[in-house]
């Protein structure tokens, strides 16, 4: 463990942020880097647990081995640490920025609501990594003459190429996009995670022999019938990006968006990039001096949240149609899953309005223009509850209530019946492939991240990149060493 009476004598400290007043003025990120020292006395907190739940499938679906990596940042061992960390989790700079730290949750310290801060020491440990060195280019010397596609060059597509291609095969990756990343890249925004760490990333890839091809739409500019008889073998990585129906008298009045097309806008906007090339054809989304209207209590609808701020939003209301969660949780009901509680994101701190319990009844409009958001008050059932409508000026409405699966078009349609699709509980329509080993119904085809599990975290897309990497490694070789 890292030191044996740290959790009693180290008091919990999380990396701090820029003022609101001074981020909303721009893109990058915020947070202010806490120093070695402090990042080393943090993971002395680790206690080592007998049973660590951190790191068990309620934790970290990629089951990194926290303990063992506190130990060695907090004994100064940094190269130590990052290969640990990097035999289960490809992209810790990812994952250390934008991934929720459910191993947090899973804490035994959080008992005490003082759970080590992993998700700082993970992202500190990567970013520290870069700057000693310690991550280059690790080329094979042996190829096996094997040749595999990735469709999506998005985190599980990105852990998969990098798998596969240390395995010694030739891995080439095929991007709608501009550029490599998926929505890490043009859906996530850069206050979140600036774009140089994919850029590093993709950089070191291509350094191993993994190949990338984009503005590349497979089954649009490029058969995946050609794929699959090119390819010994493919593997689909290509998202969940369909966005939900909102169902919502007035959807179609100008100023009523998804919240997608406004993300990947912006994002394409700090790339100094057209807009006109975001794949997700859409008028100019602008929120300056404007009265914004968020539906959904997610990290989509979050992110749109600040991004609306940093445009220059007059006003922004988050619509939750969920009641308000309790301030704290029930402990020893819950622990050491994720809990149900109120929380507070960056964005939603920055000022927004938050409105819990309310439903969207209608968008209300002037001559084919939004000019309001008319709401009410649901009970448990939501189900609105007569007498309690209100009305909420708006300029601007983003529908932020996920996804519903895969893209229809491209991939989808083009092998019609022959791949089988698949419904979760949230009604999304994915590929059908079981999380074994990933094959889908059509032969050397595989399939793997949000494609296939519905939209999740990061850090499930890359577990399942990597998984399915492994199956193909073994279906083409007749045995592997990639992990599980």
């Amino acid at each position: 463990m890292g030191k044996v009476t740290g959790f009693l004598e180290i008091d919990r400290q999380t990396a701090k942020f820029q003022p609101a007043s001074d981020r909303i003025r721009h893109f990058r990120e915020f947070t202010i880097r806490m120093s070695d020292e402090e990042v080393q006395k943090q993971a002395a907190r680790c206690m080592d647990c007998g049973v660590p739940y951190c790191h068990g499938p309620m934790g970290c679906p990629v089951h990194n081995q926290i303990p063992d990596w506190n130990d060695l940042v907090y004994n100064n061992n940094w190269e130590e640490a990052i290969r640990n960390l990097h035999s289960t989790n490809n992209f810790p700079e990812f994952t250390g920025r934008i991934c929720p730290a459910p191993c947090e949750e899973a804490c035994t310290l959080n008992l005490e609501d003082a759970p080590v801060t992993i998700k700082t020491v993970e992202q500190a440990l990567a970013d520290k990594a870069y700057e000693m060195g310690f991550i280059v280019p690790q080329p094979v010397t042996n190829k096996t003459g094997k040749k595999v596609a990735i469709i999506g060059s998005g985190p599980a597509g990105m852990a998969a190429a990098q798998q596969l291609g240390r395995a010694g095969h030739d891995v080439h990756v095929y991007e709608r996009e501009s550029k490599p990343g998926g929505l890490l890249r043009f859906g996530i925004p850069d206050f979140k995670m600036e774009k140089h760490f994919i850029d590093r990333r993709i950089e070191q890839m291509e350094g191993e022999g993994v190949t990338f091809f984009c503005n590349v739409n497979v089954g649009v500019d490029k058969p995946v019938e050609e794929l699959l008889g090119a390819y010994d073998a493919v593997l689909y990585c290509g998202g969940s990006e369909s966005p939900r129906d909102v169902g919502i008298p007035g959807g179609d009045l100008m100023g009523v968006y998804d919240a997608m097309p406004y993300l990947v806008q912006q994002n394409k906007r700090v790339a100094r990039e057209s807009i006109d090339s975001a794949g997700w054809p859409c008028e100019p989304i602008l929120a300056g001096g404007k009265r914004v209207v968020v539906i959904g209590g997610g990290d989509t609808a979050s992110d749109c949240v600040g991004t609306a701020f940093r445009q220059g939003a007059v006003r922004v209301t988050q619509l939750d149609i969920r009641p308000q969660p309790p301030e704290k949780e029930d402990k020893l009901a819950v622990w050491p899953y994720w809990a149900t509680k109120m929380r507070t994101s960056s964005s939603q701190a920055e000022g927004a309005v938050r409105e819990f319990q309310v439903g969207t009844l209608e968008l209300i409009g002037e001559n084919g223009v939004l000019i309001g958001v008319k709401c009410c008050e649901v009970d448990e059932k939501r189900k609105p509850i007569a007498g309690s409508e209100f009305l909420i000026k708006a300029d601007l409405v983003f529908v932020a209530i996920g996804f519903r699966g895969v893209f229809t078009t491209g991939v989808v349609s083009e092998l019609g019946e022959r791949l089988a699709l698949d419904s979760d509980k949230r009604g999304s329509t994915n590929i059908a492939a079981d999380e074994k080993v990933y094959r889908t119904s059509v032969d050397k085809l595989w399939a793997a991240g949000d494609v296939r599990r519905g939209q999740s975290l990061v850090v499930w897309a890359i577990r399942e990149g990597r998984q399915a990497a492994r199956d193909i490694d073994l279906s083409l070789m007749g045995a592997t060493v990639l992990p599980r």
